[in-house]
Formats: C-alpha cells, sequence, structure tokens
C-alpha cells in the first residue's frame, strides 16, 4: 500500500498468516470426458484461464471440491497465479484458501490479484518453482469492513462481467471470419455478392483443389516483386536514417500502421530503393525457429514515411493491375496456400524459406474486381475485431486504476453502500 495514502480508522489489521488455511488439490486417479455418476469438473489452470474449453471430470471422492472459492496455483512455471473458482475439483498444482470470516472472498480473490506480482517474484524452487506459505506475511495486512468490501468486489466484478462479455463477442467474430476465409477464399463471391457454391457455379479442378471457373492458379512471382531483406538493426555512421519494420512487427500484426512504434536504424541508399515500404505491400515471415511460423503475412495498411524492411523477412511488391496487395496477404495467411511454405521451409534448428521456394508458391486468383470484395469483406470483419480488442483494453485500464485506488483506500466507497457510511459499523468487526 502506498506510504501516502492515509487509511480510514475503520480499517483494521487481519494477521493473514494466523486467519487462513491452504488446502492442497489432490491427483485422481482417472479422468472422465464426460459427465457420470459421482463425477465432479476438474479444474486445470488452462481451463480456470478461460483457455481451454475441453471439460475433464474425476470422482468426487478423490477430489478436493472448491465452490466460489480463491485458489492459489502452488507449484509449477506459472507458481503465484491466483483464481477464483467456480464449482470443481482443483488440481494438484493448486490450493484453496479457506479465509477469515471478517474477509469477503470476491473481494479477497481481487486484493490478491492486485499484489500478485509479489508472489510471482518470491516463488522459489530449484526445480520445480512453488510459493511458500510465509508469503502472505509480506502483504499488506489492513482491510476495509466487510460491507465496503462487498461493494469493492461489486464493482470490480462488473467490469470483469463487461471484459467477459467483449471476449465472447470477440471470439463470436474470430469464428466469423474463419467461416468467411474459408468461403472466400476457396469458393469467391460473384459480382451479385453471394458465396459460390458447385451447386449454382460452375467449378474445375486444379492444384489447389477445386476453385471457381472464373479463377486461375499462378505463381506468385507472376503477381508480385520478391524482394529478400538483408537490412539489420546497427546503426552506421554515413548512412541513411530510416525506421526499421523488423520481425516482431510483422510477426504479431495482420496489419501495419502507424500507430506501431518502430525502432531506428540505417541503410545504405541502394537498401533504401530496394526495401523501401509502400502502402499496399505484403511481407511475410521468411525465416522461424517453428515451420508453423513460416511465411506469416502482414499487409501495409498505411502510407508510413522511411520505413524499411528488416532482416528475417520478404518484401512482396504487388503488381497492382493483377493482384490486390490485402487479398494477397490473406491468401499466402489462408491454410490451403500456406502449408507449401511449411512444407518447404528449409533448415534444422532453424527454418528458412528461399527465394525459389516464394517464387514458386502457387496462389487462387480470382479476377481483380472480386478480389476487391473479398479483401473488402475481409477488412470489415477485422477492423470490427479490433474495435472490440480495443474497448476490451480500455476496460482492463478501467480495472486497473478502480483496484489501484479501491484496494488500498484512496478511493472510498462508503457513500455508495446502502445506508450510508454508518453501514460499515454495523457488527463489521467484533
Amino acid at each position: 500500500m502506498p506510504e501516502d495514502v492515509k487509511v480510514s480508522e475503520e480499517w483494521r489489521k487481519i494477521p493473514l498468516l494466523e486467519k487462513l488455511a491452504f488446502i492442497k488439490g489432490k491427483a485422481p486417479r482417472k479422468f472422465y470426458n464426460f459427465k457420470e455418476k459421482n463425477t465432479i469438473r476438474y479444474l486445470t489452470p488452462e481451463y480456470l484461464r478461460g483457455r481451454n474449453h475441453e471439460t475433464l471430470y474425476c470422482n468426487i471422492n478423490e477430489a478436493e471440491i472448491v465452490n466460489d472459492d480463491v485458489v492459489l496455483l502452488w507449484d509449477g512455471s506459472n507458481a503465484g497465479e491466483i483464481f477464483f473458482a467456480k464449482d470443481g475439483a482443483i488440481a494438484s498444482t493448486m490450493a484453496k484458501i479457506e479465509i477469515d470470516e471478517k474477509l469477503h472472498k470476491r473481494f479477497f480473490y481481487y486484493y490478491l490479484k492486485f499484489h500478485e506480482p509479489i508472489f510471482k517474484y518470491q516463488i522459489k524452487g530449484s526445480g520445480i518453482p512453488h510459493v511458500e506459505k510465509d508469503i502472505f506475511g509480506l502483504l499488506p495486512n489492513t482491510f476495509p469492513p466487510l460491507p465496503e468490501q462487498r461493494k469493492i468486489a461489486e464493482i470490480l466484478e462488473t467490469v470483469d462481467n463487461a471484459i467477459e462479455k467483449t471476449d465472447r463477442i470477440i471470439e463470436k467474430y474470430k469464428r466469423i471470419k474463419q467461416g468467411l476465409m474459408q468461403d472466400l477464399l476457396t469458393k469467391g463471391i460473384d459480382e451479385n455478392g453471394q458465396i459460390r457454391s458447385e451447386e449454382t457455379h460452375k467449378f474445375k479442378d486444379s492444384p489447389l483443389g477445386r476453385i471457381p471457373e472464373e479463377w486461375e492458379v499462378v505463381e506468385l512471382d507472376e503477381v508480385a516483386d520478391i524482394r529478400l531483406s538483408n537490412v539489420d538493426k546497427k546503426i552506421k555512421p554515413n548512412e541513411v536514417t530510416v525506421k526499421l519494420c523488423n520481425y516482431l512487427e510483422v510477426y504479431q500484426n495482420e496489419y501495419i500502421t502507424s500507430t506501431l512504434n518502430f525502432m531506428r536504424g540505417t541503410i545504405t541508399k541502394n537498401e533504401k530503393g530496394k526495401f523501401m515500404i509502400n502502402k499496399g505491400d505484403v511481407i511475410i515471415t521468411k525465416d522461424s525457429e517453428t515451420f508453423e511460423d513460416i511465411a506469416k503475412p502482414t499487409y501495409i495498411k498505411d502510407e508510413i514515411k522511411d520505413l524499411v524492411c528488416g532482416y528475417h523477412l520478404c518484401l512482396l511488391k504487388p503488381y497492382t493491375n493483377l493482384v490486390n496487395g490485402l487479398y494477397l496477404a490473406k491468401i499466402i495467411g489462408f491454410h490451403r496456400v500456406n502449408k507449401h511454405f511449411q512444407n518447404l521451409a528449409n533448415g534444422i534448428t532453424r527454418f528458412g524459406l528461399s527465394k525459389d521456394t516464394i517464387a514458386n508458391a502457387l496462389i487462387p486468383l480470382p479476377p481483380l474486381p472480386e478480389q476487391k470484395r473479398i479483401a473488402s469483406i475481409l477488412s470489415q470483419i477485422d477492423e470490427t475485431i479490433e474495435k472490440e480488442q480495443k474497448y476490451k483494453e480500455k476496460l482492463e485500464r478501467i480495472k486497473r486504476g478502480l483496484m489501484e485506488d479501491l484496494l488500498t483506500g484512496t478511493i472510498r466507497v462508503s457513500s455508495l453502500i446502502e445506508g450510508g457510511p454508518d453501514e460499515n459499523k454495523k457488527n463489521t468487526y467484533p
């Protein structure tokens, strides 16, 4: 708690080491993929993070049960992570924290989540990292009355619910995008705005499978100028200062925009002429430690002055009379085309693409007006997803600010409690 924050006299100290109990999870002998008699949901860290929706069950008699409880990840590489667990059985790497009656469960979860960095910093163990119980003695131990704890938890939970709702919206649009890409990049969209099907339109065989009769299959170097960059990050005297679009910018972003923070570098005038990036260009990763990350594309959405393509990347300059840049980026990232790069990437500990491999890649090529229609639809869904992601980031900033203010007593919520500030003084502490 910041030293300059004056805690209200209504806040009381609770010696956490004396008032908390820790109950370790158990390792069941058997798991079930479906709910059966006398089984209960098995709560793994990945499941609690919302990243793994696969549900496992275990025998209820072999489990440590939680139900709206605060849970600590006790062991492992992510030891110190805090969860609020719904009904289920916790894994053996976790511990349920049983709390004092003067602490509200959901409030205490947010309190621990706010101090989670302390747990992460203090984990010990030369083998498997683990959390020592003594860490709880290092935490600030002054807490507001129960009515105030409940109100703080209610406020933070409201923001959490908004974040979860936004997450669900993002996932919904991502599923829509996946379906659209499958349809648009294999069947296309006719001049009436309808997705083609073999029942209503003519298709033909091709090296890439069945495609609309109007489409061609071409090699990549027929529709784009291919330039393998050798521009490094060194700053050298007597060279031209530029912005560098490096590997991470390409790997982490589907679109390169002027809002990104580019590092500075220097290049020769010859390199600047060859590797200067323009709006409408496409860049792909040329090298990677895993073949799955080969040929990840990004589209240059904005015109960015003095931006140059960096090392381990390939700059594609589309021939705009033949191919739309955004369509090109999308089709290179599509599994039907991308697997060509993965299959032909050479290397043992590091994978790379030669210029010939890139040049010989086959891509389906609709007529240019259709490419633009496809690109427009996919761009719209990308913009919708980006809008929701920015809203989620805003909510997360709001939550961090609220946690900082409410959990330290910088801002009080007494006036928001039904019955007013006096309610805090009723039957709160003995």
